[in-house]
């Protein structure tokens, strides 16, 4: 079996192969609604589907995909994911034409299920028990850095030397990742622990308060995305144009919306680090992860439904940052907790369920948001309708908590009589 690196330097080492390979599907984002006739398109309406197509792909390529990593080493289901995703980015500047960017769209959907359980599967694996929500803080908040710097630098370079020149140099950028994975994980036995990521079944594996983590974990991990990378980001725009109108002026400078919205949501990304890190390192203590998440999804379910207020431009703005710090948070404990559960079974198949719910989360907020929306006092329906899921969610991860207290005073009772 060959040597690997130290177990957090492989973690990290996926995230930055995972944030190259990220900067050309979240430069899109900004450039296509720009710039779609240099990509050969015919109309907007393209763009929509272009934009949206890799996530319904994602739905049938992640059991296809978990099924393949049960089979195959680490290493090399990473090391396909970078090649393709280069290809599919070089793509973007070599292929015009709706129907050529079709394929190139569902590749990327494919690819991305590759990144998303193989990073989830490497963090379960190498990150220290003690140590799983830092780990999972710090992957999070490295590979989401490939968003924020395909959408900065993408925003800056294609007005100067177009979306072609800068989709070729991102998939050159990508095969940088390959020399990494090759060195990180060393050796054939450094890859094939997706065959065999689980640890010796623990004492408590069958037992109900198990059972129920994996179920709430599931339906969270669903609300999470739903509300935050479904509604939230579907519909920020839309409720900064309903409240303030097409154009803001901040500080004497007057904003698009369409800028507003993209500046908050970038935003996030630059925290996101540093604050996803912290928190891990803050749930990996000795009270553990349950008090802070249950905290964290009351807080932010106060805050979620005043996204619909429409007060003073600033204090709205200061809202609207602290639900996306609720959202680092929360996703970070989330993911940590689902590190937890998932060491107690079958390694892949758990995170490629979790991975599926969370996709089927995220397809789902945005037709739930503006099919509310819609509705009379729709925005205000939308927003507090999520406070009220964080809350559900707080109350019933309450009794869960409990719950474990209670069995674990028993345990401890039990044996003290005993002896």
């Amino acid at each position: 079996m060959g040597k690997t690196n130290h177990p957090s330097k492989v973690i990290n080492d996926v995230a930055i192969v995972t944030a190259l390979s990220l900067l050309g599907d979240s430069m899109l984002y900004v450039a296509l609604p720009l710039y779609w006739e240099q990509a050969g398109l015919d109309s907007i309406w393209q763009v929509g589907i272009l934009l949206s197509i890799n996530r319904f792909i994602r739905l049938p390529a992640n059991p296809f995909v978990g099924w393949i990593y049960k089979r195959i080493s680490l290493k090399t289901g990473l090391l396909t994911a970078i090649i393709i995703g280069s290809i599919t980015t070089l793509g973007y500047g070599l292929f015009n034409g709706f129907a050529a960017w079709i394929i190139l769209r569902s590749l990327w959907g494919i690819v991305w299920s590759f990144f998303r359980i193989g990073g989830l599967t490497s963090v379960a694996y190498y990150a220290e028990e003690s140590h799983r929500g830092k780990a999972m803080g710090t992957y999070n908040g490295l590979y989401r850095l490939g968003s924020l710097f395909g959408m900065l630098l993408g925003g800056i370079f294609i007005p100067v030397i177009g979306l072609d020149a800068v989709s070729i140099i991102f998939g050159l950028s990508t095969l940088a990742g390959i020399p990494i994975i090759l060195y990180t994980l060393k050796g054939n036995g450094a890859g094939s622990k997706t065959e065999h990521t689980t640890d010796k079944p623990k004492t408590y594996s069958a037992s109900r308060f198990v059972k129920n983590r994996i179920l709430f974990i599931c339906t969270t991990g669903f609300f999470i995305t739903m509300l935050f990378q479904g509604v939230l980001t579907s519909t920020l725009s839309s409720v900064i144009e309903y409240h303030y109108g097409e154009f803001i002026s901040l500080f004497h400078i007057v904003l698009s919306v369409a800028l507003l919205s993209g500046i908050l949501q970038s935003i996030r990304w630059i925290w996101e680090p540093f604050l996803g890190r912290t928190v891990g390192i803050l749930s990996d203590g000795p009270k553990g992860r349950l008090p802070f998440f249950i905290l964290s999804l009351f807080l932010t379910g106060l805050v979620f439904g005043m996204i619909s207020f429409d007060g003073t431009i600033g204090l709205w703005i200061i809202t609207t940052l602290l639900v996306m710090a609720g959202a680092t948070v929360l996703t970070t404990l989330t993911d940590a907790i689902a590190m937890d559960i998932s060491r107690s079974g079958n390694t892949v198949s758990f995170l490629t369920l979790y991975t599926i719910i969370q996709d089927i989360g995220a397809a789902a907020g945005p037709f739930i948001g503006y099919m509310i929306i819609e509705l009379k006092s729709g925005y205000a329906y939308l927003y507090w309708g999520g406070s009220g899921l964080f809350f559900l969610l707080a109350f019933l991860w309450l009794l869960i908590h409990l719950s474990e207290k209670k069995q674990q005073l028993g345990r401890v009772k039990n044996e003290f009589n005993y002896h």
